[in-house]
C-alpha cells in the first residue's frame, strides 16, 4: 500500500525481549515508514499498532494477552485500526493468538518480518485476520528497511539463529538454525552507518563467536573485529553475547589489539556448578568459563566483565548454587543479570525432575544479587578519581531532568551521569572527558567541570534529526525507552 505523507495511516512498535527483538523492530518500523505509515506520536492512538513479542520471559503470554484487551475497546472505536502480533511468541503459539484475541488483524512470525506490510494490506481488503509463519528465514533481516532508534549507537546483525540446544531456551526452534552474513556485507553495513555519523557499532547475533559457520571460517569473528578496526569514524566496537564453549584466544587477541573494539565482555555464565551446566546442556564447565577470564584480564587489565546467570534450575542444590557463588567472587563482574529459573513449555528442562520450590529460588536469588552489587560497588568505587572519555546519551539517566545531570556510557560501558556546567552544551552523541567523583554499584558520577567536550560528526547527526519532521516514537520498548542501544537484559536469544 501506497499513501502519501498526508493523510497517512499512523503506527506505533511495541517491543519486549533482548537487542534482537528490538533490533527487529527498528526493521518493522522501517518497513512501515518505506510503505508511507508514518509513526504515531506518543498520546495518539495509532492506525496500526505491532507487538513484538518475546517467547522467553515467565508469563510472556499473559503479558501480550493483557495488552491485547487493553486495545480491544480502541479497536471497536476505531474500525480501521489493525493490530499485528510477530516475534517469538507469534511463531510459537502461531494461530493460538487469533483464537484467544479475535481482533487481532495480523500474527506473522521470527522468519517473516518483511511481510508485514503485505499482511496488514490483505487484511484490510479481506476483512479477515491473516496468519502467516514461515518455517526457515525467507531474507536476511539486515537487507530490510530500517528506522535506527539512535543517530549515533547502532546494532548490526552478524547472524541470526542459535545452533545450540540448551536445556532451558526455547528461541533456537522458533528463530532457527544460525544463518550467517558475509563479512563484506556486515563491513559494508557498518560503514554506511559511520557515513550517516554512527560512531558505535554492537555486533549482534545469538552466538555471536561462532559467526563463519556457515562459510567455514571458524576464526571469522576474530578477523572481523579487526576490519572493524580500519573503518575511518568508529570509535566504539562491541558485540553481544559469545557463548563459552566458543570463545577462542584469538577473539581476545583482536579485542587487545583493535583500538575501538572496547575492553568490555559480556559473556553469560548462567551457573557455576558443573552438574547443572552439564544439564543444561551448556557445552563448557566452571573451570573454562574461570579461564577465559584470566586470559580477557590478562591481556585487558581494565576490561569490564558482565554476565547472565539462572538461579534454580531444575535439580539445583545448595552447593550447586554455592559454586555460581564461588565462580561470581572470582570473576569479579561488572554487573550480572540474573534470572529466577521458570518453566518454559517446549524446553527440555520443562519436565525434569527436581524443579526446585519458588521460595528456595527466591533466597538463594536474593543472595546472588546481594553478592554481586557488593561486587559492582566495590568495582565501581575503584573508578573514583580516574579520567573518562563519555559517549553523552538521549535519555539514558531517568533522574537527569531532576539532578540537571546529563549521562552516557564510558568505553568500557559503563553508565556515568555527569554535571555539564554553564556554557558547556553537549548534545547526545558528542564525546565528553570527565573524572568520577563518585561511585554507585550501577552508575558513576562526575560532578566536576567537564574537562573537555569533543562535538562529532553523530551530535551532528542526532542534531539533525531534531529538526527533521517525526510523529513522535514509534518504537515502545517494554522497558524504560533509550536512545542508544544500551544494555538490555540479554537473556532469552542473546543469554547463551
Amino acid at each position: 500500500m501506497t499513501v502519501t505523507q498526508e493523510g497517512a495511516r499512523t503506527y506505533q512498535v511495541r517491543t519486549y525481549g533482548c537487542q534482537m527483538n528490538v533490533h527487529d523492530s527498528e526493521r518493522l518500523s522501517g518497513l512501515l515508514e518505506d510503505a508511507g505509515y508514518v509513526r504515531a506520536a506518543d498520546d495518539d492512538t495509532a492506525d496500526v499498532v505491532v507487538f513484538n513479542t518475546c517467547a522467553v520471559r515467565e508469563n510472556a503470554d499473559n503479558r501480550l494477552y493483557g495488552n491485547l484487551g487493553h486495545l480491544r475497546p480502541a479497536k471497536v472505536r476505531n474500525p480501521r485500526m489493525q493490530i499485528a502480533v510477530g516475534g517469538c511468541l507469534a511463531q510459537k503459539d502461531q494461530g493460538e493468538i487469533v483464537r484467544k484475541a479475535p481482533w487481532v488483524d495480523v500474527v506473522f512470525g521470527t522468519h517473516n518480518i518483511g511481510s508485514l506490510p503485505v499482511l496488514l494490506e490483505r487484511a484490510r481488503v479481506a476483512g479477515e485476520a491473516q496468519v502467516e509463519l514461515k518455517e526457515s528465514l525467507e531474507v536476511f533481516p539486515s537487507t530490510l528497511p530500517t528506522k535506527r532508534e539512535s543517530a549515533y549507537a547502532a546494532w548490526v546483525a552478524i547472524s541470526v539463529g542459535c545452533n545450540n540446544t540448551c536445556t532451558f531456551c526455547i528461541v533456537p526452534s522458533l528463530r532457527g538454525k544460525e544463518k550467517d552474513r558475509r563479512p563484506g556485507e556486515v563491513l559494508s553495513e557498518v560503514q554506511t552507518l559511520v557515513d550517516q555519523g554512527v560512531l558505535e557499532v554492537t555486533l549482534l547475533g545469538q552466538n555471536v563467536n561462532t559467526y563463519g559457520v556457515e562459510f567455514g571460517d571458524r576464526l571469522a569473528f576474530g578477523k572481523l573485529l579487526r576490519a572493524c578496526g580500519d573503518i575511518a569514524g568508529l570509535e566504539r566496537v562491541r558485540f553481544t553475547s559469545p557463548h563459552p564453549a566458543a570463545f577462542t584466544d584469538d577473539v581476545i587477541a583482536a579485542m587487545a589489539e583493535t583500538p575501538n573494539v572496547m575492553h568490555q565482555l559480556h559473556m553469560p555464565l548462567q551457573s557455576g556448578s558443573d552438574r547443572v551446566l552439564k544439564a543444561m546442556r551448556r557445552s563448557y564447565r566452571a573451570e573454562r568459563y574461570l579461564g577465559i577470564i584470566s586470559r580477557v584480564r590478562a591481556a585487558m587489565p581494565d576490561a569490564a566483565i558482565s554476565t547472565d546467570i539462572i538461579v534454580g534450575f531444575p535439580g539445583e542444590t545448595e552447593e550447586d548454587f554455592q559454586g555460581t557463588l564461588d565462580v561470581v567472587r572470582e570473576s569479579r563482574f561488572a554487573n550480572a543479570f540474573t534470572f529466577q529459573y521458570s518453566i518454559r513449555p517446549g524446553t527440555p528442562a520443562a519436565t525434569m525432575a527436581d524443579q526446585v520450590p519458588k521460595e528456595v529460588v527466591q533466597e538463594r536469588y536474593e543472595r546472588l544479587v546481594a553478592l554481586q552489587e557488593e561486587i559492582s560497588w566495590e568495582e565501581n568505587k575503584k573508578q573514583v578519581g580516574r579520567t573518562l572519555e563519555v559517549l553523552v546519551a538521549e535519555g539514558e539517566g531517568r533522574k537527569d531532568a531532576a539532578t540537571l545531570r546529563l549521562s552516557g556510557r564510558a568505553a568500557d560501558n559503563r553508565l556515568v551521569h555527569f554535571t555539564a556546567g554553564d556554557g558547556v552544551r553537549p548534545r547526545p552523541g558528542d564525546m565528553v572527558t570527565v573524572e568520577v567523583t563518585y561511585a554507585a554499584p550501577h552508575h558513576l558520577v562526575a560532578d566536576g567541570e567537564v574537562l573537555s567536550l569533543r562535538r562529532t560528526r553523530a551530535g551532528e547527526a542526532w542534531e539533525a534529526r531534531q529538526g527533521a519532521p517525526s510523529g513522535g516514537g514509534g518504537v515502545s520498548l517494554g522497558m524504560p525507552t533509550v536512545g542508544r542501544p544500551a544494555p538490555l537484559p540479554p537473556s532469552g536469544c542473546a543469554a547463551h
